[in-house]
């Protein structure tokens, strides 16, 4: 096949541009005869996306050609994603005059090391050959932030949605990040990529400020097994660098010292649990002494509670399931890929027909689109539909079931392959043998083993196993195990592990409950190394040993009330692993998750809805949910997607219609077809509210529910598709969260009713210009470029509420030229601009600081006699002065003083007092110096526990999320 039936976008792309230049027609003379917007024919004569197929008529006719030929390819193009284009690579001019030799040895040996991917069942013949260039292979995933520094008692539907992009746009704006993602879900290759691409100064444009670096990637799998994590100097040992020996003295604490380090660190939930304190601690020593470098750190979702860094100033992004257009890309790879290993034509063609075929049944079933939402799944269901010729198991964990049987055995019978190292194991052999290793790397919280104690774990095993002891030594059927299941592998010389933790856990979970470990499995259920565990071993039961694990489960989270809250969920969590359950037992798994629910909060939220669809018929609602129970209900529905959540959620539409719609169902929207949920969950009511568009499909749904008065774009859309579905005289609340396309802001004046404008990460303005004079009462700019002019403020005369989240470029807020009858100011930490002369809006009753005031700033905030509100993170109160005025305070403490002792003095008329314990993760809050301040109202968010409740109302303390109390 040629490259035409590789990648139809980029032949449509092609003759477009070589009609336009035959015809001699400029971009402007295009636009011009074809009345499109310039984005719109640039993307389609770049090839950057399938172009719609009134974009191409419209182009056919200016360009004086048949349509019938570029819809052809069109149609090829959305049949058969295509992998976009590579970001345009940045390469650093000069990083130093000269490379020191080692270093470039150094930074050769990283990208050659790292350079390939392995991917399961990609060569059924060959293992060894299961690899992908990384360069064709990476895939850049979606990765979704919380937003911070937005006051937490703001409107909700003033706050920013969780922030989604793809990995190389969310990971440019920080220095620090913890990114969580599940088992399989891409954690450990965007490390490598970020490694390679580092390595070889071939970094995508939105990452040119980490250039120039040197990656150190440190896999805690490997380091744990080692001692005490290293210290810098011994980085390269640790991982078995071969060019650890020639490092020349001092070279690791230079680069870092320097700031040139990019610190991978990989799998904190491979640490068991009793060390994570001491490898927290590890990284705080690192962040100390080498303050410039950047971290990026990986761990498993439930492995360490949110905030676990943040005082540490790490930003945590999550790694977001594959949408289906990522699945589309990814089937096409790994085709792709299969294709290129081919062995005659008739494989060639039939991988094609393959392709075809799964295309449309990953888009035609969603319970499989659903599973495939990993790479490590994805992988595995296209091995799996080639294997067995387009036929595909339904259910997890048969899904594993049959990976084992086509990678240990079938892969070799039915390629006539025999016994290629004089060693010949059936699968019941292999199992067992794979079985006794997965066991011992969980028995002993590793996922990584020495070679010689695989070696020794099999040569117990052969007394037991006379035909395989007949084959050959322990060495030799181990190396037969590494080369031929495809599912070890030997990452150095001396160790082993899995190719992926998913089949230690599934393998391991077989083998204790084959030794009826159960005691074992339910003691360590409480522990995150174990969920997927206990998950498997319940699926591997027989059905009274399922009833048995889960009925264990239970009564040990009856008792203890440290782990209650985890083991019942882990136990509903189980429940559809289980084939045959005794209804008794799930009556009692049932009723304590129901104990558990409705959830109160978004950790909540997502932490049921990992439990699969099972827990919809757990759920209650509409009816009867508190006011903090709604929003997350909806939330976990709509996280979990599918025919059955579509029809959970349908009942809330349909029974709060007198109101404005939850945000948490608009937020929802993301997870299904847009036109249907616009139709069936957002017009039914009466006030559409705040609406948050995340594609083009949504995008054009707008016309559905106009007229809309709020809205927030979060893909990158030019002007002229912002405002094509908004209304001049309706439309008064507008934001933008992904800027990137927008040239200008003249599009804004053709909203005359707008009064509320958020604008971020917009990268080509360098001015606001555009804006002048127009009646604004509320600003927000966040994100916008180094030097940006923000003159424009002046003439902005109506302005009541300006926030700044971005590096301004005055020396101190005397220069801010915002008018002076604002009421409300939120600045975030990175403004780089002292407060210094902000007493000049004496008219401030809100203010929003994240960067820690000064003496002579608290006097100026002191000043400010009718400011009310203030929110404040990063602080310390013991340079404050007393302002009497304040009667709200928010509190986001950077570590675990919160210094409330001092709160009555510096705010003596305070009512109420909001804490965000998240921030700082104190074990305690001891709120009992508040006493003073005669009828305070506290809120404290996620405090671990509390110290002083004793000395208050109870209704003068709430807590979020709302505490549960056994029976309730």
């Amino acid at each position: 096949m040629g490259d035409v039936d590789e990648n139809p976008l980029a032949e449509l792309a092609l003759r477009l541009r070589t009609l336009r230049a035959q015809r001699g027609l400029q971009m402007g003379g295009l636009q011009q005869r074809t009345g499109l917007g310039r984005t719109t024919v640039s993307q389609a004569l770049n090839g950057q996306m399938v172009p719609s197929e009134a974009t191409l008529v419209a182009l056919a006719k200016a360009l004086s050609t048949d349509v019938e030929p570029l819809l052809t390819l069109r149609h090829a193009a959305v049949c058969l994603p295509q992998v976009s284009a590579p970001p345009r690579v940045v390469r650093p001019a000069v990083r130093r005059a000269v490379q020191p030799s080692f270093e470039q040895r150094y930074l050769s040996y990283v990208a050659e090391r790292h350079s390939q991917l392995t991917v399961v069942g990609l060569d059924l013949s060959r293992p060894e050959r299961a690899c992908w260039p990384l360069d064709a292979a990476y895939l850049s995933l979606e990765l979704a932030e919380r937003p911070k520094d937005w006051p937490v008692g703001s409107e909700e539907s003033n706050r920013p949605p969780a922030v989604v992009k793809r990995a190389e746009h969310a990971l440019a704006d920080y220095r620090r990040v913890l990114l969580r993602g599940l088992a399989g879900s891409g954690k450990t290759t965007l490390l490598q990529w970020l490694a390679v691409a580092t390595a070889r100064h071939e970094l995508p444009e939105e990452l040119a400020d980490w250039q120039g670096r040197i990656p150190f990637i440190l896999p805690l799998r490997t380091l744990v097994r080692r001692g005490p994590l290293p210290e810098p100097q011994d980085f390269l040992s640790a991982v078995g660098t071969p060019l650890a020996a020639s490092q020349p003295e001092g070279w690791a604490d230079d680069i870092l010292a320097r700031g040139e380090a990019l610190v991978l660190v990989d799998g904190i939930d491979e640490v068991p649990h009793e060390h994570r304190s001491a490898t927290r601690e590890w990284l705080k020593r690192l962040l100390a002494a080498y303050r410039d470098a950047r971290f990026v750190v990986t761990t498993r979702p439930s492995a360490v509670p949110e905030g676990w860094l943040t005082s540490s100033h790490f930003t945590e992004l999550s790694v977001r399931p594959m949408s289906t257009t990522d699945i589309g890309v990814f089937v096409h790879r790994w085709h792709a890929a299969a294709r290129h290993n081919a062995a005659t034509d008739a494989e060639h063609s039939q991988l094609h027909d393959l392709e075809a075929a799964l295309q449309v049944t990953v888009r035609a079933q969603p319970d499989l689109a659903q599973l495939s939402s990993t790479p490590l799944i994805c992988a595995l269901i296209c091995a799996l539909h080639r294997d067995r010729r387009g036929h595909l198991p339904h259910s997890r964990m048969e899904l594993y079931e049959a990976a084992l049987s086509m990678l240990l055995v079938r892969r070799d019978h039915e390629r006539s392959i025999d016994g290629p190292e004089g060693i010949q194991l059936t699968e019941h052999q292999s199992v067992k043998l794979l079985q006794r290793l997965a066991y011992w790397l969980i028995l002993n919280r590793q996922t990584e083993m020495e070679r010689s104690t695989a070696m020794a774990l099999v040569d117990d095993a052969l007394p037991a196993m006379q035909a395989v002891a007949e084959q050959g030594t322990a060495d030799q059927v181990l190396t037969h195990l590494v080369g031929r299941s495809g599912l070890l592998r030997q990452p150095t010389a001396n160790t082993i592990d899995f190719v992926h933790r998913t089949f230690q856990d599934y393998l391991g979970a077989k083998a204790a409950i084959e030794a009826h470990d159960f005691p074992l499995l339910v003691n360590n259920a409480h522990d995150d190394q174990w969920e997927d565990v206990l998950r498997m071993a319940v699926a591997h039961a027989r059905p009274a040993e399922s009833a048995d694990l889960l009925r264990r489960l239970v009564e040990r989270g009856d008792t203890e009330d440290e782990h209650r809250s985890r083991l019942h969920l882990l136990a509903a969590a189980s429940l559809p692993y289980a084939t045959e359950i005794e209804p008794g037992v799930r009556r009692v798994v049932e009723q304590r998750a129901r104990v558990l629910m409705p959830p109160r909060c978004p950790e909540e939220a997502e932490t049921l809805a990992a439990l699969g669809p099972g827990i919809l018929d757990l759920l209650p609602g509409p009816d009867g949910l508190e006011f903090d129970e709604v929003g997350p209900v909806i939330r976990t529905a709509a996280t979990i997607g599918g025919d059955h959540a579509y029809a959970f959620l349908g009942r809330f539409a349909q029974s709060l219609t007198s109101q404005a719609p939850p945000y948490d169902l608009i937020e929802g929207w993301k997870n299904f077809d847009a036109v249907p949920y616009a139709r069936d969950m957002l017009l039914p009511f009466s006030n559409h509210s705040h609406l948050v568009v995340y594609n083009e499909d949504q995008r054009n749904a707008l016309a559905l529910l106009a007229p809309v008065t709020s809205v927030s774009f979060q893909e990158d859309f030019p002007a002229e598709k912002i405002i094509e579905h908004l209304s001049p005289r309706h439309t008064q609340e507008l934001s933008i969260y992904s800027g990137k396309a927008l040239t200008d802001l003249k599009f804004v004046h053709q909203l005359p009713a707008l009064e509320k404008l958020r604008l971020s990460e917009c990268s080509q303005l360098t001015h606001i210009d555009d804006l002048a004079g127009l009646p604004l009462s509320e600003l927000s700019l966040l994100q916008f470029p180094d030097g940006a002019s923000f003159d424009a403020l002046a003439s902005l005369k109506e302005l009541t509420d300006l926030a700044l989240y971005t590096r301004l470029p005055w020396s101190s807020l005397e220069d801010l030229p915002a008018p002076a009858e604002l009421t409300g100011l939120r600045l975030a930490r990175w403004i780089d601009t002292p407060l210094q002369g902000i007493s000049k809006w004496q008219l401030l009753r809100t203010l929003t600081t994240n960067t820690g005031p000064t003496p002579a700033e608290w006097r100026e905030i002191s000043s400010l006699s009718h400011l009310k509100d203030l929110y404040i993170s990063e602080y310390d109160l013991a340079q404050a002065v007393p302002i009497r005025s304040v009667t709200h305070l928010q509190l986001s403490p950077s570590d675990a003083d919160a210094q409330l002792q001092l709160v009555p003095d510096i705010f003596p008329n305070l009512k109420e007092i909001f804490i965000n314990c998240r921030t700082s993760l104190p074990d305690i809050t001891d709120i009992a110096p508040l006493k003073r301040i005669e009828g305070l109202q506290i809120v404290l968010h996620y405090a671990d526990s509390v110290a002083g409740l004793e000395e208050f109302d109870p209704a003068a303390v709430r807590l979020y999320p709302r505490p549960r109390t056994t029976g309730t």
